[in-house]
């Protein structure tokens, strides 16, 4: 089976070094490292393991866990291959630039959820909701904070008013705003960015 573990590590010679030295102990295989956000001495990365045993999955998180400086953030289970997450935006973006203009909003939407891995995510444009996958939280709540944040960083974590479990984009040229959201674990800086990269292909697409 393939899990994703997401671990605040040590930003330190090794550290990673001796994650995957933790993780082979239970016969685990690490098949992709992403480093989702550094800074302030710390680093967080997100491993794709393979473990053949399920029953060893509660032993991996202890094992990682007991690496000093090392806290293991979220433990999800995969079903099939995991896609490379910037393949997936970049496969969203050619949709974007091949879907007929109309289509357009309806692909953004989608792809917000798929590049930021989402449970749900909404286009709005004029308090106007143009597309919704999933179900989105009250969506008044949504377009107000949509409308009271043109002043925040979409993409730093730094600011601690920005909710963790929301990533969103404005689209200054087409005048529509892009939300998405999920609640099992945090958003990070790299996440983030790809939405706001896919906001920007967009708001050249979309009229």
């Amino acid at each position: 089976m393939l899990v994703v573990v997401r671990a605040w590590l040590p930003d330190r010679p090794g550290a990673l070094g001796q994650v995957a030295s933790r993780i082979g102990a239970v016969r685990g295989d690490v098949l992709g490292i992403e480093i989702l956000e550094a800074g302030g001495g710390r680093v967080i990365d997100e491993l794709v393991v393979s473990i053949d045993d399920p029953g060893l999955v509660d032993l991996l998180i202890s094992e990682v866990g007991a690496v000093d400086g090392v806290s293991v953030e979220h433990v999800r289970p995969i079903e099939g291959d995991r896609l490379d997450p910037d393949l997936i935006a970049l496969a969203v973006g050619a949709e974007l630039a091949e879907a007929e203009p109309a289509d357009r909003p309806a692909v953004l939407c989608t792809g917000a959820a798929r590049v930021s891995d989402a449970s749900w995510s909404v286009v709005m444009r004029d308090a106007g909701v143009l597309e919704q996958f999933g179900e989105p939280p009250d969506l008044p709540w949504v377009q107000a904070f949509l409308d009271g944040s043109q002043h925040l960083d979409s993409v730093s974590s730094v600011d601690q008013s920005v909710p963790s479990d929301l990533v969103w984009a404005h689209l200054v040229r087409s005048g529509i705003s892009v939300a998405a959201g999920r609640s099992d674990r945090p958003v990070h800086e790299r996440e983030r960015l790809r939405v706001a990269l896919l906001g920007r292909l967009a708001d050249a697409l979309i009229d």
